[in-house]
Parts: C-alpha cells; structure tokens; sequence
C-alpha cells in the first residue's frame, strides 16, 4: 500500500466514525427535555435569582473565577467535561441579552473577556463553546444573564 493510501477497513472506519458524529446530530440528550420544560416554566421577574444568592454567598458554588465585576462557577448539571456558568455580579436589567442596552457592552466585554481567560486557566487549548440562551424558545430558565463555557470535548454542530 502506497504512503497516504488507506485500507479498505480504514476507510470504513472513517465512514462509521464520520456517520456517528453525524448522527449524534439528531439525537436528542437525556435531560434536554428537563432543561426544556424549566426554561418554559421560567419568568423574569425582578425577584433575586439563583444566581444572586451564589453572588450573595447564600447558596455554596463551585467558583472558579471572581473579579470585581463577574463571577464564575462550574454547572451543577454539566453538560460538558468542562462547564461553567460566567455571570455579571450586578444584573443592573440586563436579565437576558435580549434585554442588553448601550450601557451594558461594557460589562458584555468582560464577560466574554473572562471567558476566555477561564477557558485558558481551564486548559481548553483545543477549543470551546460560548452559549447564551435568551428567553423561552432560547431555553433560558434563568433570567440573570449567564454564558455558558463547554469544553473538554468534541462540539457538535447545529448545537440545538
């Protein structure tokens, strides 16, 4: 066999491997239905979240990230080897990015500035996902704006 050709058993290998990823696609994860039902069951309100009781110290989080501005803990329901949740300390209305004004892109900026910092702290060299769901049909069931960092593994593609 010439260098670069593959094997017939290779090649079906790659073919299998490729149809996995590809059906992965259309399959729906266990608790996605879960996440579903709370996110429609969810209403902003002006009431504290769960998020502010973890900013608060009232609710335990594992934390790994904290500057003046924005905090970070890892997912209680880990949808990745690596997730973490990064949120803004003040909600200041900003309770979906939906409801982002001109005055919030400065805290927007750090927020994602963070996120790539804890994907670095985090080891995530290979890469990453950023997601932020915003309102019902975006499965938001928390109404403080949070993003999402997944890693340690292989993302696919659409994502919902």
């Amino acid at each position: 066999m010439e260098k670069g050709e593959k094997s017939i058993e290779g090649a079906r290998s790659d073919k299998s491997s490729r149809l996995a990823v590809i059906g992965s696609h259309f399959v729906t994860p266990p608790n996605a239905m879960a996440e579903k039902d709370a996110a429609l069951a969810a209403v902003p309100s002006d009431a504290p979240t769960i998020f502010d009781k973890i900013i608060n110290k009232e609710i335990p989080a594992k934390v790994v990230f904290e500057d003046d501005k924005v905090l970070a803990f890892r997912d209680i329901n880990p949808q990745a080897p690596t997730h973490i949740l990064i949120i803004p300390k003040v909600r200041d209305g900003l309770t979906g990015l939906s409801k982002a004004e001109e005055r919030h892109t400065e805290i927007l900026g750090q927020l994602l500035y963070a996120a790539k910092l804890i994907a670095k702290q985090e080891g995530l060299d290979d890469g990453f996902r950023i997601v932020i769901n915003d309102g019902p049909n975006g499965c938001q069931s928390v109404y403080h704006l949070h993003i999402h960092l997944l890693g340690g593994r292989q993302m696919n593609w659409p994502p919902g």
